[in-house]
């Protein structure tokens, strides 16, 4: 058996660069202002830990209601927007931004379903959520809105 060999080419290395800076290994996430009035958010942070998350960047706000209106911008048409608006800034949120391979789909897991009553057992909806509405923790649904809601909250300066 001969070894071997790896072809170093330019093509080969841009592709690799590619793969290695799109894996999904970041994702974003919000205790929302019900959780942090309940005083959950140790515990919310201490479940993403115990799930292997590394957190990279975190802060506690109060968000305006201009703020959270520019972050769902994209249900501006839905009828549940100005409630949302309005939940979203009633109190203070934690946003976080979170590392882990495969991050978004494994924190989407950890957080379970929208609905609480349909959340699986141990999920942080299960455990902290009232109802729809009011289900303790956002995050994100794709790589792509990861980067741009981890870019909302956080300037570069801030993500470690």
């Amino acid at each position: 058996m001969g070894h071997q060999e790896i072809n170093f080419q330019p093509q080969n290395l841009l592709y690799l660069r590619f793969k290695i800076n799109n894996m999904s290994n970041r994702t974003f996430t919000m205790i929302k202002p019900d959780a942090t009035k309940k005083g959950h958010t140790g515990a919310i942070l201490e479940k993403i830990n115990a799930a292997g998350f590394r957190i990279v960047s975190l802060k506690m706000l109060h968000l305006s209601a201009e703020k959270a209106g520019e972050f769902y911008a994209v249900h501006r048409e839905r009828p549940f927007y100005g409630e949302l608006v309005g939940f979203m800034s009633s109190g203070p949120i934690c946003a976080a931004i979170l590392e882990k391979n495969n991050a978004v789909e494994d924190f989407r897991i950890l957080i379970g379903a929208t609905n609480p009553s349909e959340a699986a057992e141990g999920t942080i909806r299960k455990l902290y959520a009232a109802s729809i509405g009011e289900n303790a923790i956002h995050g994100s649904d794709s790589d792509a809105n990861a980067a741009i809601e981890g870019d909302f909250f956080f300037s570069k300066l801030e993500q470690f």
